[in-house]
């Protein structure tokens, strides 16, 4: 079990230089008030892989309201107008998943991140937090897509997270701010919410995110401190092999189980194999704990070598803006269809 940690800005402190060089840091995710444009966060990049190899370095770059990335990145739309092009036209639909899987990895490469967290399984249907940035409220579509995406994702050399497992988009409340429970029955949960994330564990997505939410009908905790979730049907039922990340464990959702600490350790115990820890105010917290333990098999399975560099090698030829411009027009000619 490891931590994946905020950081406070667009330069590494000492401080935190200090922090990445712990046993129980696995690796860094970057936010919006860690970028300002593309230079920079490929010099924090290499300001954090000069600090320590080998850590993962992530962030959460999906397209749409959800751009961690902005000056002088790839600008992608939300996944839902990929989903509503694939219910006009299948065929349209399905390279368009494929074309802004494409940019989105080759794009998040180039810049040096390891992984993007994407893409978005949950269906579309009405919670606050998910909304547009679902391909559909179709399970079936969704899992079409999202099988399709993932594996593009990782044909380009970047790991599918897909999330937020077993399926956020079925309850109202926002986790970020609020404490979600899904009522409804455990055969209706596994029909519909969870058929994305099978589909793409068959497709061989190699992460799963957890979901702040609870389901009573199947194990009164939340997914990511579940072990009926992340052991007996994860892993058991669902044959799935790769890692298994929690939610950000500074969101409310997740907040009922206690302080930091105890979060981590359920969210260990449970079965996740990193944590992330993503506002400043609770990794300064942590790191005052020393919580967590050295993990190495887990951060293994994520990293590949020399991706970076083929993927700027694209992201600079006619191979790449040929595909921005096949996207655009793809989802324009879904607007216009009758």
């Amino acid at each position: 079990m490891g931590l994946v940690i905020g950081l406070a800005g667009t330069e590494l402190s000492a401080t935190e230089a200090e922090w990445l060089l712990r046993k129980q840091v696995a690796g860094v995710i970057l936010f919006g008030r860690n970028i300002i444009d593309r230079p920079q966060v490929i010099e924090l990049i290499a300001q954090i892989r000069k600090v320590r190899k080998g850590l993962l370095i992530c962030v959460d770059q999906e397209g749409g309201r959800v751009a961690r990335c902005v000056q002088g990145f790839e600008t992608l739309p939300d996944l839902e107008r990929i989903g509503q092009l694939a219910e006009r036209h299948w065929k349209r639909g399905l390279k368009a998943s494929t074309l802004h899987a494409k940019l989105m990895s080759v794009d998040m490469l180039a810049a040096g991140f390891d992984l993007s967290f994407a893409p978005v399984v949950d269906l579309k249907r009405g919670n606050l937090a998910i909304g547009n940035r679902a391909f559909s409220a179709d399970p079936e579509l969704c899992a079409k897509l999202a099988a399709n995406y993932a594996m593009t994702m990782q044909a380009e050399g970047m790991a599918a997270t897909i999330k937020h497992f077993p399926g956020h988009g079925s309850v109202l409340e926002d986790t970020h701010f609020d404490l979600a429970e899904d009522r409804r029955s455990a055969a209706t949960i596994f029909d519909q919410d969870l058929l994305p994330f099978v589909t793409a564990i068959e497709a061989g997505a190699r992460a799963v995110m957890t979901a702040h939410v609870s389901y009573p009908a199947v194990c009164e905790h939340a997914a990511g401190y579940s072990k009926i979730w992340l052991k007996h049907i994860l892993r058991d039922q669902l044959g799935f092999q790769g890692v298994v990340f929690s939610d950000d464990i500074s969101m409310l959702g997740g907040a009922n189980v206690g302080t930091l600490s105890e979060r981590i350790q359920r969210h260990y115990k449970a079965g996740c194999d990193l944590i992330l820890v993503c506002q400043t105010e609770a990794t300064e917290e942590v790191m005052r704990l020393n919580v967590g333990k050295r993990v190495i098999r887990a951060t293994q399975q994520l990293l590949r070598a020399q991706r970076s560099g083929r993927a700027r090698r694209m992201l600079s030829g006619k191979k790449y803006a040929a595909m921005r411009a096949r996207l655009a027009a793809l989802l324009n000619s879904g607007e216009h269809a009758s």
